[in-house]
């Protein structure tokens, strides 16, 4: 089963590829809620490339690497990478009121749909908010 989650941004499509993609900031963004953060980050930006972000709890409790190897990279309109047996394709299209990133990845089968979407929908809030003051700075 496939899940999709969007949001759209009212930013450069430059800018937003580049917070999508630096690990400088997706540590600044890659949560989804206040209690957990991500501590590093890594991208190999190229087909065959790796990524990882290491994800934490605030309070120590537990964490875990989301690791993958992107398939495909088109700078400014697509990253397509595995992760496990496991699929992700990130669009960036660039519309009149902004960009809108759409992420649609394999569910897995250890939580409920509705729980995936809402998590990967609220990392993907915080990455709007983020874009929108890295703007501002």
């Amino acid at each position: 089963m496939k899940i999709t989650v969007e949001t759209t941004i009212d930013a450069p499509i430059e800018t937003v590829w580049a917070c999508y993609t630096t690990p400088e900031d997706i540590i600044q963004w890659n949560a989804a809620s206040d209690d957990w953060h991500t501590t590093a980050a890594t991208v190999d930006l190229r087909a065959g490339g790796a990524f990882s972000s290491r994800m934490e709890a605030k309070d120590g409790s537990m964490g875990f690497d989301f690791a993958g190897t992107y398939v495909r990279v088109e700078p400014l309109a697509l990253l397509e990478s595995s992760f496990g047996d496991r699929a992700m394709l990130v669009e960036f299209d660039q519309g009149k009121s902004g960009v809108t990133v759409r992420v649609t990845f394999d569910a897995e089968t250890q939580n409920p749909v509705e729980m995936q979407r809402f998590g990967w929908q609220s990392i993907l809030d915080n990455f709007a908010r983020h874009v929108m003051a890295h703007q501002r700075s």
